[in-house]
């Protein structure tokens, strides 16, 4: 089995792209002559060279593993056949003088692989910046229209850029401007901040800035949903980089330095319990565990939740969303219209019913009741003291101060 071949021009950029990741490991199948690209495969380790070649070799297939660190060491580990120097018709590096072109070849890309490796490091570089943004901008919410214009933008390499999405949810008009900007330092982009507007169905229009962090943050949904007025929960990190969960909400009242809303958080301590607030009611979403599941998530995000009431034998189709700043969730009629406060019980679970009013106002007047007898002794004590002094009962409760009820 010969150990001469050529090598296609494919293979010596495979090599350069296994450089530049750190890959130092090629197993080639040197059962053919000319090695093309599908013919050679790059590892980390040695072992894993090996295994790749053990497994691979059969009466056609026979992989030979090899090191290299250059350009160079390619040439040296895979050289050219000597019928191939000696005959010009089949070599067009052949000279008569010896083989004095083909290392003048080999010395020029030399000299030349820092630049050639640099230029590779950047396509790649740049290859996976796309990628990232991509996948960034995918799972932000925004799709993958914006693909074209955003590798566009990549290859100008202008020092920021923007791109636009716009979307109409629930009839109403949703518009984002997303802002991009390279590094001070390399060529890599990010996704910093994109400003939403929404033009609510009363003719106003809120605005708001949001920002990201290593690429997460507030989704294009969840923008929507806070400027439409509802809460969102999500993962945050104080200043210190500690993590916690809170609820936020858009403060409509007052705007920062920035001119974006004010956001009110109400953190778990705040004692807002989803679940609890939802099982009040009848919902038949809730009698399946991965319904259930899929129920609280959506709330989560500050959807407005279609959900099924099941109440004395009927069906109610009906919505619901989480308002953790007052710890229940609103109740929405299937024309979207807000169920008035006195109305809400007849949706209510059984727990809710007059019966479990009835139960728990009847603990409440034990309670008083026990608390009444406590507080008499105390009273007439009070009232004997009274008797024995020298001031009015109209003057002493004439007197000012904090009253306690």
């Amino acid at each position: 089995m010969t150990n001469e071949h050529a090598i296609s021009d494919e293979v010596l950029e495979l090599v350069q792209l296994a450089l530049s990741r750190g890959d130092r490991w090629m197993a080639y199948n040197q059962s053919l002559y000319f090695i093309d690209k599908s013919d050679v495969h790059f590892f980390t380790s040695q072992q894993e060279a090996n295994e790749f070649a053990n497994d691979n070799f059969s009466d056609r297939d026979s992989f030979h593993v090899l090191h290299f660190n250059s350009m160079l060491d390619i040439f040296k580990e895979i050289p050219y056949s000597e019928k191939i120097v000696n005959d010009p018709d089949a070599n067009g590096l052949y000279n008569h003088e010896g083989n004095n072109f083909t290392d003048a070849l080999i010395d020029h890309i030399e000299q030349n692989q820092s630049l050639f490796t640099s230029q590779l490091k950047t396509n790649v570089m740049n290859n996976e910046n796309f990628q990232y943004l991509s996948d960034n901008l995918k799972y932000m919410g925004f799709g993958e229209n914006l693909k074209p214009e955003l590798e566009k933008n990549l290859k100008e390499g202008k020092g920021e850029f923007q791109l636009h999405y716009k979307a109409e949810i629930n009839k109403k008009p949703f518009e984002v401007t997303m802002n991009f900007r390279k590094s001070d330092s390399s060529d890599m982009y990010f996704f910093n901040n994109y400003h939403a507007s929404l033009e609510k169905g009363n003719g106003e229009k809120a605005e708001q800035t949001f920002y990201l962090n290593k690429g997460k943050g507030v989704t294009g949904k969840e923008a929507f949903n806070l400027l439409d007025g509802r809460s969102v929960h999500k993962d945050l990190v104080t200043k210190e980089g500690q993590p916690y969960k809170a609820w936020m909400q858009l403060d409509f009242e007052n705007k920062d330095k920035n001119n974006n809303f004010e956001v009110k958080q109400f953190h778990e301590k705040y004692g807002f319990d989803l679940k609890a607030a939802v099982e009040k009611f009848a919902i038949t979403d809730l009698k399946e565990l991965d319904k259930e599941k899929a129920l609280m998530q959506l709330l989560q995000k500050g959807n407005v939740q279609s959900v099924t009431i099941e109440k004395d034998g009927s069906s109610h189709k009906m919505f619901i969303e989480a308002d953790p700043q007052f710890k229940k969730v609103n109740l929405y009629d299937s024309n979207m219209k807000l169920v008035a406060k006195e109305s809400i019980e007849k949706y209510q679970s059984f727990g809710q019913t007059e019966a479990g009013k009835a139960v728990k106002e009847e603990m409440g007047n034990d309670k008083k009741k026990e608390l009444k007898q406590e507080l008499k002794p105390e009273k007439e004590k009070v009232e004997k003291k009274n008797d024995k002094t020298l001031l009015p009962k109209k003057r002493e409760s004439s007197k000012k101060g904090l009253g306690v009820s």
